[in-house]
């Protein structure tokens, strides 16, 4: 669809959006959008970095279970505190 755009099309879409966006904020928005997509490309090469730079985790012993923690909400690790093991067996 956008392939077959005519020339008289693409002038008249131009013609457009000056009128809407006004020949002043066009400059800005295009300065904008570069500016964000260097973040996003910046962030992008930071996240790949780190992904092959990171150790893989350590595993746990088996023989050592890890410990129980409870949990205020879901996310919430300032609050997390360690839960008293109770060996309570019925019989």
């Amino acid at each position: 669809m956008i392939g077959n755009l005519k020339p008289l099309e693409i002038v008249l879409i131009i013609v457009v959006i000056l009128l809407l966006f006004g020949a002043k904020k066009l400059p800005e928005m295009a300065r904008s959008l570069g500016k964000s997509a260097r973040i996003l490309k910046s962030e992008a090469k930071a996240m790949k970095k780190d992904d092959t730079d990171s150790a893989p985790a350590p595993t746990a012993d088996p023989a050592q279970p890890a410990p129980r923690t409870i949990q205020a909400a879901p996310g919430d690790v300032s609050s997390a505190r360690p839960v008293a093991e109770q060996n309570t067996t019925k019989s």
